[in-house]
C-alpha cells in the first residue's frame, strides 16, 4: 500500500482526490449520514484503475446465502478488526481477504465521510484507492462473494443504465444496470451516484424511470 498524494494518480483521477476535503456526508447519504454512538466501525474500499476497458471500479457480488445484503453489488469491505489500525487498513484487508488484492499495488489517495448503513448498524468508511497493476482477481472467499465485478465508469456514467429503485415503502434511490441479475443500487449506488454527480462527471439521465425494488 502506497498512501500519496496525488501526483502519483493519472490526470483523470486526480480532482476527485483535490475535491475529499469538501464533501460533507450529508452529500453523499442525505437519509442518513450520521451514524449512531454503539454503529460499529467498518470499511469499504472504492478502487480505480485503467483496466482492459479504460477507467474502471472495482465491484463484487455478495453471496446469495449471507444474512444481509446478500447478492448485492457492492464494494470490497467489511467490519473493522480489533487487529486494523484505521479505515485504510480494515478496506485493505478486506479486499485481500474476498478478491485477493495485493495491498501494496494499491495507491490510497483518501477517505469519505464515514456513513450509516442502517439495516447492519455499520459505521462505514469508503477509502479511495488506485490500483497500480489491474488483473482478473477472483472471489477468495465464496462465503461473502460470489463474483468480482470490474467495472467500466463508462457503463457507470451511462444514462441509458441509469434508473431508480422503488420499496414497497415509497423510498426511491438510484440504481445502475450493470448487467447482472440484481442491479447495483442501496448504499453503494447511492456513493457512487452523488460523489460522480459532484465531482461533474455524471450525464443527464431520466430520473422518472423507476424499477420495483428486487427482492
Amino acid at each position: 500500500m502506497t498512501q500519496t498524494h496525488h501526483e502519483a494518480l493519472p490526470q483523470w483521477l486526480r480532482p476527485l482526490a483535490d475535491m475529499l476535503d469538501s464533501v460533507e456526508a450529508e452529500q453523499l447519504a442525505p437519509r442518513f449520514p450520521h451514524p449512531p454512538e454503539d454503529a460499529r466501525p467498518a470499511a469499504v474500499l472504492m478502487l480505480f484503475s485503467d483496466g482492459e476497458r479504460g477507467r474502471e471500479l472495482l465491484l463484487t457480488e455478495r453471496a446469495a446465502t449471507l444474512r444481509s445484503h446478500a447478492r448485492q453489488i457492492s464494494f470490497p469491505g467489511g467490519r473493522q478488526d480489533d487487529t486494523d489500525d484505521d479505515a485504510v487498513h480494515t478496506a485493505l484487508r478486506e479486499a485481500q481477504e474476498e478478491v485477493g488484492l495485493d495491498p501494496r499495488e494499491v495507491i490510497v489517495f483518501g477517505t469519505l465521510p464515514t456513513l450509516w448503513l442502517p439495516p447492519s448498524n455499520h459505521a462505514v468508511t469508503p477509502v479511495l484507492g488506485y490500483w497500480t497493476s489491474p488483473r482478473r482477481l477472483e472471489a477468495h472467499s465464496p462465503d461473502e462473494v460470489a463474483r468480482v465485478l470490474p467495472t467500466p465508469l463508462d457503463l457507470l456514467l451511462d444514462p441509458d443504465r441509469r434508473f431508480s429503485v422503488v420499496h414497497p415503502s415509497g423510498w426511491t434511490g438510484p440504481a445502475f444496470d450493470i448487467g447482472t441479475e440484481v442491479p447495483l443500487w442501496g448504499f453503494t449506488a447511492g456513493i457512487i451516484s452523488r460523489l460522480f454527480e459532484r465531482l461533474g462527471w455524471a450525464r443527464p439521465w431520466d430520473a422518472s424511470r423507476t424499477r420495483p425494488l428486487p427482492e
